[in-house]
């Protein structure tokens, strides 16, 4: 692993962030880095060699917060909770993240209107593709519906060896498969409240919020939602769905005729 790429990923890493179980800030790491290139690269190469990421790296904390403005917090719907990880962790996963966004837009592991978490995938090509694509549609005398659908919880409910499997079929390499296997499992977290036990909870599905490649393995796992529909668009931004149908005006109201005729 380049000295470079450790560069790059802590150079997107704030130092604001707050640290997860080991304490340790971005700071400390920029710093490190500067003083001895040759450091984290040497701890970190020999993970992805051997496809594994330890177990002292998947600790995470789980802040507990309320939700502004609820009646009541005696729901757990009520609170919301925030993910820390291991800084080193995270650097790693950064890291890994880079180099497969750029093999996932080589080997078509993701579909052309997937956004976010991809090279040149941003919120603005999302916002811009939809508009564009109805109004062009518009002038051609189309009448164009929408259907926006928000998926709940996406993260917490991808299934690892659906995932796996799924990244196998596309032709990822094997050594990064069993990475990714052995980050996703025998995770724990430990909840943080007032008179919480300190004690670290087995997390076993889902991928870890927070985590710098999470958002990119959800991509890969709802690829599959991209149907090949003819007269249709859809467009996602990681767990944000739109699905556009095209009509043909007179075919529309044709329809809208006959549904007329039918409840009168």
């Amino acid at each position: 692993m380049p000295p470079l790429q450790i560069s790059r990923a802590l150079s997107k890493s704030s130092n604001n962030s707050a640290p997860g179980p080991d304490h340790i800030r971005y700071s400390v790491c920029k710093s490190v880095h500067r003083i001895k290139p040759s450091l984290l690269p040497s701890l970190l190469d020999p993970l992805l060699a051997h496809s594994f990421h330890p177990p002292c790296l998947k600790k995470a904390l789980g802040i507990v917060l309320d939700k502004p403005g609820k009646p009541s917090y005696d729901s757990p719907s009520s609170l919301r909770v925030i993910i820390l990880l291991r800084t080193l962790s995270k650097i790693l996963e950064r890291v890994v993240a880079s180099r497969r966004s750029a093999q996932a837009a080589i080997c078509s592991l993701i579909q052309l209107l997937q956004c976010r978490s991809l090279l040149r995938r941003s919120t603005a090509d999302a916002a811009l593709v939809l508009p564009h694509n109805v109004e062009s549609f518009h002038r051609l005398r189309y009448k164009v519906s929408t259907l926006f659908l928000d998926g709940k919880g996406g993260f917490d409910n991808v299934e690892s060896p659906s995932l796996l499997s799924l990244l196998c079929r596309k032709g990822v390499s094997p050594y990064l498969v069993q990475w990714v296997g052995s980050f996703l499992r025998d995770r724990t977290c430990r909840l943080m409240f007032q008179g919480s036990p300190r004690l670290f909870a087995p997390v076993s599905v889902g991928v870890p919020q927070g985590s710098p490649i999470s958002p990119l393995l959800f991509v890969l796992y709802v690829s599959s939602l991209h149907l090949e529909i003819a007269m249709s668009l859809i467009i996602s931004y990681i767990d944000d769905l739109g699905v556009t149908v095209f009509f043909f005006f007179f075919f529309f109201f044709f329809l809208k005729k006959i549904a007329f005729f039918l409840l009168s």
